[in-house]
């Protein structure tokens, strides 16, 4: 083994085989060797940007006016795809993904939903030097707000909560849907268990599990053989 420097570096000892014939050093590997690609989201390119609005279907409630205006362009800046509407309908639109609507004063008795259930986020629209209504802005049930004329960072972090805000709202709804569907399940399965106790003559036990081979057997939810049983018990009378 010998110490041969290569352009003035020593590279370290490099090892030989039995028949003499030269590997490359140890170091020479390693610094030839290529990192591996990194795993997981892509690494954006320098100057690429994203659009999170994109193709998003907003409803804007608001008079013309230069600033009116000015909020439409910076919307066609996010890509996202703003339908005008004036004046304020009797009853807001529904079909967009997002309402941005001026805070008329009846504005409450014009959204066509009941609170909790949005079928779109919705954004208040205030001028300048409007007066503080926090009352007006409860009961219309806004996911948020915004002052004319906006600017761009402004317009975007709201657009974005009022976004998660309405989402957030969906997934409470479907979770409260679910469990009122479980309590109603659970009172049909009461009360169908009572009437197989008293037709049949079984206890609570063998009542649910004569139930659950219903069920089982016709591939649905015990809900569903117990509501069945209910109604046609209704029915008989």
């Amino acid at each position: 083994m010998s110490m041969r420097p290569t352009n003035g570096f020593d590279r370290g000892p490099s090892l030989t085989d039995g028949d003499g014939r030269g590997r490359r050093s140890l170091l020479s590997l390693s610094s030839r060797s290529v990192a591996p690609a990194p795993q997981g989201r892509p690494v954006a390119r320098p100057g690429q940007t994203t659009f999170p609005f994109a193709d998003v279907s907003i409803g804007v409630i608001t008079e013309r006016t230069a600033e009116g205006d000015a909020l439409i362009r910076e919307l066609q800046k996010l890509r996202a795809r703003p339908q005008h509407v004036w004046p304020v309908p009797a009853t807001l639109p529904t079909g967009y993904d997002m309402l941005l609507c001026d805070l008329v004063e009846d504005l409450p008795t014009r959204v066509p939903w009941l609170p909790g259930e949005p079928e779109s986020a919705l954004v208040a629209l205030l001028p300048k030097n409007a007066p503080f209504r926090p009352e007006l802005l409860r009961d219309t049930a806004a996911h948020g707000v915004l002052v004319l004329p906006v600017d761009p960072l402004t317009l975007q972090c709201t657009l974005a909560l009022a976004r998660d805000h309405f989402r957030y709202e969906q997934r409470l709804r479907g979770r409260i849907d679910k469990l009122d569907e479980n309590l109603r399940n659970m009172r049909s399965v009461e009360r169908a268990k009572s009437i197989i106790m008293h037709r049949k003559g079984m206890s609570e036990e063998d009542a649910y599990q004569f139930l659950r081979r219903q069920a089982m057997s016709k591939r649905v939810s015990i809900g569903a053989i117990a509501n069945a049983i209910v109604d046609s018990q209704e029915l008989l009378g």
